[in-house]
């Protein structure tokens, strides 16, 4: 079997309103489809990113870097194809990360092919530990409105989703914990509510807050410190605060995941395949961080975080978003499993079961 030919299309859509985080603003939702044709004719069909500006750029480099390296090799050799791409990464002077995200869409899309050659699914293959796992929405943006957020976990127990993981760091840690508080308060005990700060907070706000909700069932907070001393102070904010800490989704490279873990800076991983090199490098760090005891969970995407947290023992909960905040996984995957409280299946299809809606897709293209 041998790589025959890659196409990329970009794809972004409108959202209906600006989504605000701790120092940021999102008012459109992007991915990056990856179609990989083998010579044999079994076809890979994935999606990866939410990069706005720069989906171009990452699929110039699948296409015009990447791909002459590649094509003619076996993709079952998984390992063989990553180390012909890894010199792409080199050049110091160019931003690795959208190299790391180009050789990721290719990584998931290798291993789409190994899935259907199997006819298995990706969890499967990858260990198999369970078949269903709870989901969580991305969510509680800012908003002039509280009362917005408990319209918003009404919203969330109508879908059939688990939990929320609610934005922090913008304002006081007192007005953040009144928003996480009024979350609390609308979905009940039993409603699984995360903070995230997005790095926004310093680390005595980060504990004050932490303290704030510590008798209201924060089940973990995620990037609370500011970026440049990140490692240190969240080892400060776990130990002062006596908080479930998580992050990963920052990190571009196994070995930065690592150093989270020997700082003893985190509880969760929440690396990211699509940002980071692929599912092989999310496994990777899975096994880092089985040994120190760390649990996984993946950086949105639902559709990959399925089969890669479903495989593990100690993998967490999917995350998805409002349907406003994501007509992508919403609207252009086709097949999107019923969520009923019960949590969100694993796929049955091989590979990662993906079946892609391309009237969709052709509506929302935008090819230079």
């Amino acid at each position: 079997m041998k790589l025959e030919t890659l196409e990329t299309i970009p794809v972004v859509a409108k959202l209906p309103k600006v989504f605000q985080g701790s120092y940021y603003k999102m008012d459109s939702r992007a991915t990056l489809v990856t179609r990989i044709r083998t010579d044999d004719g079994v076809t890979a069909e994935v999606y990866n990113g939410d990069e706005v500006n720069t989906q171009h750029e990452i699929a110039r480099i699948m296409q015009e870097e990447l791909w002459p390296r590649i094509v003619g090799m076996d993709p079952l050799q998984i390992q063989a194809v990553r180390a012909a791409m890894l010199p792409v990464t080199f050049d110091i002077l160019r931003d690795r990360n959208l190299v790391t995200m180009a050789i990721g869409a290719i990584d998931t899309a290798l291993w789409d092919i190994v899935g259907k050659v199997a006819g298995l699914p990706l969890a499967q293959l990858w260990g198999g530990y369970t078949d269903r796992l709870p989901v969580i929405g991305i969510g509680g943006y800012y908003s002039d409105d509280i009362g917005d957020l408990a319209r918003e976990v009404e919203d969330y127990l109508e879908l059939g989703i688990n939990g929320s993981k609610m934005k922090v760091g913008s304002e006081s840690p007192t007005q953040d914990a009144e928003r996480f508080l009024a979350m609390r308060r609308a979905g009940g005990e039993d409603f699984v509510l995360m903070a995230d700060a997005n790095q926004g907070y310093e680390p005595q706000d980060a504990v004050a807050f932490a303290d704030a909700v510590s008798d209201h069932g924060l089940r973990w907070f995620e990037e609370p410190v500011r970026w440049y001393n990140d490692r240190r102070w969240m080892r400060d904010v776990r130990f002062k605060a006596s908080v479930p800490v998580a992050a990963g989704q920052s990190e571009h490279s196994r070995a930065g995941a690592r150093d989270l873990m020997l700082e003893g800076a985190i509880d969760v991983c929440n690396y990211d395949a699509s940002w980071s090199g692929g599912p092989t490098e999310w496994l990777a760090v899975a096994g880092t961080a089985r040994s120190f005891g760390v649990q996984m969970a993946h950086h949105e995407e639902p559709h990959i975080a399925i089969h890669l947290l479903a495989s593990q023992p100690h993998g967490t909960f999917v995350e998805c978003f409002h349907p406003d905040r994501d007509p992508i996984f919403w609207q252009m995957l086709a097949n999107r499993p019923e969520l009923d409280g019960s949590g969100y299946p694993v796929p049955s299809g091989a590979g990662f079961g993906l079946e892609l809606d391309w009237d969709w897709i052709g509506s929302h293209r935008v090819d230079r």
